[in-house]
């Protein structure tokens, strides 16, 4: 165990040296939590497009430190980590043994380091849902399948992806106790759910969490973008972990006494390629049976299969730190000196709206958004991994525009900062948001290729 913190430590040290936000989801995330600890309800006073476990994770740790700094929840990443390459030893030595435990834990720490600053470093929501996976798999792998179905409802609640883990836990659900066995894990999965759709309501949960994604899970007009998206993301994936995948590539040969770890795989596959955007950070998923899979391999390897295997991982988190803390996150532009002229333009307790893709200005600035939308995306139909064809407010989410124009009302923003400058989804391209802001703002400043406007 001490080897396994000692490592992890290292393969996330950047982490904790870089304390700026690494990417729009750790900014999205401290919003929310700050929102939350204002007294804000989720999926009321701030919405997204996820489950409610991660947020209220930040919330409370928030509330814990006394800090809105994110050095608290990379703590809780890096023991997320640290749980999940344990809960995989626990599997793998069961099935094959110490040899095979120890090369599980370490091969899932290269595969956490291995992505760029952005997706390895960042205190993301699969880094939250894998122990959770983990958890159900080893339960499920102990013939405790209503325990399991309970982790992977949690893991689901974490990120809905984790609802395809589901595949090998029924798989195994089916080969030791047939319909019953179904029916058990079936009931443990749905029930925890319901309940908390109930605690935030029926309507304003499943939408956000699951029926209102259908814009987000569209890639029609961007497939060129995907498919490249795709390649790269694969490529990097495999060349952090190309030890791993030479063991991979000979566990086929056991794929019979394997299957629900290679139906694992194949589950964790189709998550990482939910909705086709392939952000780095979404291969983590794919970690956990990539990495049990080369363990069992490794159980039986050769001296010299054993010594490459090591001397690959190591080089790969070796590159990967050097990456990380030399890089600045590509999906990031600075923003320090915006959220400073925000700071100055504004008191504590004024409210602020960022019409961008720039969430981290909240947090940075300490400033309250004045609508439920951190970003544009929901009402413009922006997003990441996607071309600009399918941008415009007729792919705005349902009813967004509406919810926009109340919130305005009933909080006008002191300061808009206009971060859309050469974007698909410039002011000028939505007459109704560029009359009001014309309406009752003037420009008074521009930082950093951002204009900054304040109340008349």
């Amino acid at each position: 165990m001490v080897g396994v913190v000692l490592v992890a430590a290292i393969a996330h040290l950047p982490g904790f040296i870089r304390t700026e936000v690494l990417n729009p989801d750790e900014a999205f995330l401290a919003t929310q939590a700050q929102v939350l600890n204002d007294g804000g309800h989720l999926y009321q006073d701030v919405v997204d497009r996820k489950p409610p476990i991660v947020p209220y994770l930040y919330a409370a740790t928030f509330r814990l430190t006394g800090s809105d700094g994110l050095f608290g929840v990379r703590v809780l990443a890096l023991v997320a980590h640290i749980t999940t390459a344990l809960l995989l030893a626990a599997i793998a030595r069961r099935r094959w043994g110490d040899r095979a435990a120890l090369g599980a834990a370490m091969l899932y720490l290269v595969a956490s380091a291995g992505l760029v600053v952005e997706d390895s470093q960042a205190a993301n929501f699969e880094v939250f849902m894998l122990p959770l996976m983990c958890a159900a798999m080893l339960l499920a792998d102990r013939e405790r399948g209503g325990a399991s179905g309970v982790a992977a409802a949690a893991a689901t609640l974490a990120k809905q992806v984790a609802a395809t883990t589901m595949l090998p836990l029924a798989y195994l659900a089916w080969r030791r106790q047939r319909l019953a066995g179904l029916i058990r894990l079936t009931a443990a999965f749905v029930l925890p759910i319901t309940l908390v759709a109930l605690l935030f309501g029926w309507g304003d949960f499943f939408f956000w969490v699951f029926t209102g994604t259908g814009s987000y899970l569209d890639a029609s007009g961007s497939w060129s973008v995907v498919l490249g998206r795709g390649a790269s993301g694969t490529g990097v994936f495999l060349a952090a972990n190309l030890g791993a995948l030479l063991l991979v590539l000979n566990a086929w040969r056991r794929r019979r006494d394997d299957l629900d770890l290679w139906l694992w795989l194949a589950a964790a596959l189709v998550g990482a390629a939910a909705g086709f955007r392939f952000f780095g950070h979404y291969f983590l998923q794919v970690a956990p049976p990539f990495t049990l899979l080369a363990a069992g391999t490794l159980a039986t390897s050769t001296r010299v299969e054993r010594v490459r295997t090591a001397l690959l991982g190591a080089a790969s988190i070796a590159v990967f730190l050097v990456l990380t803390l030399s890089m600045h996150p590509n999906v990031l532009p600075r923003y320090d000196r915006i959220a400073h002229a925000v700071a100055a333009r504004s008191h504590t307790g004024d409210r602020i709206f960022v019409w961008g893709q720039l969430p981290q200005i909240y947090w940075a600035a300490n400033r309250r958004p004045a609508t439920r939308f951190l970003t544009a995306g929901f009402l413009t139909g922006f997003g990441g991994g996607r071309s600009a064809q399918h941008v415009g407010q007729q792919y705005a989410v349902e009813g967004a525009w509406d919810d926009f124009r109340t919130d305005l009302a009933r909080h006008p923003p002191t300061v808009i900062v206009d971060a859309s400058a050469g974007t698909s989804f410039a002011i000028e391209r939505f007459p109704a948001f560029a009359a009001y802001l014309d309406t009752a703002y003037t420009r008074a400043q521009q930082v950093d290729g951002v204009v900054l406007y304040v109340r008349r």
